[in-house]
Order: structure tokens, then sequence, then C-alpha cells
């Protein structure tokens, strides 16, 4: 051990599924992690020669994977599920997120009016990200500022949606307003190391072409990403080709949108050519599986659009439209809805569906470079799955043990930046009795 390499932490599993550059489950293999990075993987014995480390995790019934990637949600409406509010919008084919012309609900215009809701209600989701494995999000909300400082002061990789309208909102009034506000947060944050900020107009079919076009040159100049709603609905479609003369791809084509720094999302409703453009544009696509489906609002065309080599990443969406911030219950829906969409049983295989988990959701961030995947270099953003029940036991296919064995409880240790945020299943980084207790006085309260 003389000349061993020095280590923070060597962590030795059962399995590890790397996802990059191979899906190729590795059994009894070790990560070494050296300043919050990956420093190597490889097998147990060599790694444990190789390195002399400060600390050592053993894990032998586990899988050792990236951490998962929340690719599309809205930390600040948490506490909208206290209310166990209906989505009479969504049920009558207006989809949540203000898509399409839906009113804002009263408890909507609540959050956004109310900062301590919305700061409150970040704190109780990314606690609970937490605890399912997630340890990246993007968040689209109307009060962004709030959630970006509770996930900068929790640590946690966050993508926060600036919001663009020309209508006047609760943070802003008309696109220069939201301009004005979106740039002093960019400044703000530009140097953090945990939050990124994209622009998140609002629905196609409610901004004019000047105001989409303001947003990609100043995207254009920030290198910043984009990201909007769209092909949701037919009606959302049929309101857009009424306003604006084609439908919505083919509109935000012409103005220039379509790059691989744009993220689309939900895409229920392609057509083939659709598909082509996303794939030759190299857009992201973000799917929300068991949203969209609870809402009865159809599912992204997921196996046609990975046969075209799209990149897509899996969101939950709204916290009113499905209950559980669980990622991993987003990639077996995938999974199985992919598996209606093609003509090959398993379109969607169990490995493929934690790619999407995992480095489809980092790549629809702009994270891909940093997380996603166990590769030297990246952030030791880590997630360990316990597979030593009878349900969960695999000796030769641990990713479909996970997708359809294991649940959320299952996941016991969460890493991010090689610091334990959940240890043995528990929550490291939030007081849990302090988070009841918010969520007991926000029920009061509503």
């Amino acid at each position: 051990m003389q000349n061993a390499e020095p280590a923070d932490l060597l962590i030795e599993a059962r399995w590890v599924l790397p996802i990059a550059p191979r899906t190729a489950a590795l059994a009894r293999h070790a990560v070494a992690i050296a300043h919050g990075r990956i420093a190597a993987l490889g097998p147990i014995a060599e790694l444990a020669k190789r390195f002399a480390a400060r600390e050592r995790v053993e894990l032998a019934e586990h899988v050792l994977l990236p951490g998962f990637v929340n690719a599309h949600m809205s930390a600040g409406e948490f506490l909208a599920r206290v209310r166990r509010l209906a989505l009479p919008a969504a049920r009558a084919g207006v989809p949540a997120h203000g898509v399409a012309d839906a009113p804002a609900a009263p408890w909507r215009l609540e959050a956004l009016d109310n900062a301590d809701l919305v700061r409150d209600g970040a704190r109780l989701a990314i606690a609970e990200m937490l605890r399912s494995g997630i340890t990246a999000f993007a968040s689209r909300d109307g009060g962004p500022e709030e959630v970006a400082r509770v996930a900068s002061f929790a640590r946690v990789r966050a993508a926060i949606g600036l919001p663009v309208d020309e209508r006047a909102t609760q943070w802003a009034e008309g696109v220069i307003g939201h301009l004005a506000r979106a740039e002093a947060l960019w400044d703000e944050y530009k140097a953090d190391p945990w939050i990124s900020l994209h622009f998140a107009p609002a629905a196609a079919q409610t901004l004019s072409d000047a105001a989409l076009t303001r947003v990609r040159t100043i995207a254009d100049e920030l290198d910043a990403r984009i990201a909007i709603p769209v092909h949701e609905t037919g009606a959302e479609i049929e309101t857009h080709g009424a306003r604006h003369g084609m439908r919505p791809l083919r509109r935000l084509d012409a103005l220039g949108l379509l790059s691989p720094s744009f993220s689309a999302l939900f895409i229920n409703r392609l057509e083939d050519a659709e598909i082509e453009l996303l794939a030759r544009k190299g857009t992201a696509a973000v799917a929300c599986p068991q949203s969209s489906l609870r809402r009865g609002v159809g599912c992204c065309a997921l196996a046609p659009l990975l046969e075209h080599g799209v990149s897509v990443g899996l969101g939950t969406g709204s916290s009113t439209s499905v209950v559980a911030l669980d990622v991993l219950a987003e990639a077996r829906a995938a999974a199985l809805v992919a598996s209606t969409q093609s003509r090959v049983a398993d379109a969607l295989a169990p490995d493929r569906a934690l790619e999407l988990a995992t480095l489809g959701g980092a790549a629809a961030l702009g994270l891909k470079a940093i997380a996603g995947s166990i590769e030297p270099g990246k952030s030791a953003d880590l997630i360990a799955v316990d597979l030593g029940t009878l349900a969960c036991r695999s000796e030769d296919d641990p990713a479909e043990a996970v997708v359809y064995g294991a649940s959320r409880d299952r996941i016991s240790h969460v890493w991010i930046n090689g610091t334990p945020r959940v240890a043995a299943g528990r929550l490291l980084a939030f007081d849990e009795t302090e988070l009841v207790e918010i969520a007991h006085r926000w029920s009061a309260r509503l």
C-alpha cells in the first residue's frame, strides 16, 4: 500500500451499472472517488490494491449506478399535493403546467405569490427526490429564485427554468419584464456549481414569433438551453395551427430554436417526419410517462424516438399529477409504454430504460459531461439499490431486477459529488422531523 493512490472513498458493490460507455453490468466491481469525482472503476480486488481510501463502503447485495435525473418537474408546486387537488383542465383535454389556454388554478396563483410556500415546497420536493435516488433535476416554476436558493443550499444539482411570457404573471409583466428578471437571476447564479439556468418559455402557441426569436437570440448569446412543452395534446396542436398556420415543431424549427441546446417536453403526438426532424437537429426529448398517462393525454412515442437516435430523458412532471417524484417508476412505465409502440417485445430493455433515467436526463439538462454515468472524471453522483430481497434478487440481470423488481424504498445510499446524502436509507441532507412539521403546518394553512 506504500505506493497506493489516495482516495476519499471506495465503494464496493455486487454489481455496477456504469451506463456509459456501455450499459452491461459489471460483477464484483468498485468505484474509487477522490475530490468529489470518480477516479476509477474496476474489479474490487484491483482497486483495493491501487487505492488507499480514507473510507470504504461494502455493498454485498447492491447494484451501484449513476444517480437518477428528473428532467422535468415543478418543485415549487410540491405542496399542492397537500390539498389533494384534481386537475379538471387536464381532464378536459388541456394539459397541466399552463400548456394551452388553461385558466390558472387558485392554488397556482397562491404558490407564485407566496415565496414561503414555494420555498418550503422545494425543500420537501428535494428531500423526496433524494430519498428516491434523484441527484439532479430540472424545475419549471413561477418562482424560480426560491427553488434555486433551496437547491443551492442543499447542494443538489438543479436546472432552473427562467419563465418567459408575453402575458403578465406573478413573476413579471411581459417579455421585457421576464427577461429582465431572468438576467438578474443569471448574474446571481452564473458561478454557482449546483445551479444551471435555462429559458422556459410558455407554450409555443401563446408566444409570438418576435418573443420566441428574442429568447433564442439571448439564449445563443449566453450559451443557454431552452425547454418548451410542445405537442402534448391534440388540442394544443390544433390551437397552434389555427393561430400560426403550422404545427408547433415546424414553427420552432423555422424560428431557429430546434438544436442540441433545445429540450422538447412531453411531445406526446408526433408525426414520423417530426421524429426525423428532432433526430436531425439533435434536439433532446423529455417524456413524463406517468403524468401523461394519468391525465389521459397519451404518451411520448418512445420506441420510434429511440429507433431514430433521439436523446430521451425522463421526468415526473407536476406533483399534482403524479404523487411520487420517482424516476425509477418512470423508467418502468417508459419500458412498458415502449413495448406497446414497437413490434419488438422488449423495445426498451431494462438497461436502456435506466439509461433514459440517468444519462438521457443529464443530456436534456446539459449535464452530460459531469453526470449520468459512472466514468472516470465525472462527478461522483451515485446511488445504491439493495437487491437483497427475493423479489429483487438476480444473478445475471441486475438491470431487470432494478426496473421490474425494485422500488424506490430499496435505494439505500445516495452520494452527490462523493458526499453521502442518504446512508442506509436515512436522509442526511435534511432534518426529517422538521420536514414533517413543514408539511403539517402547510396542510393546516391550506
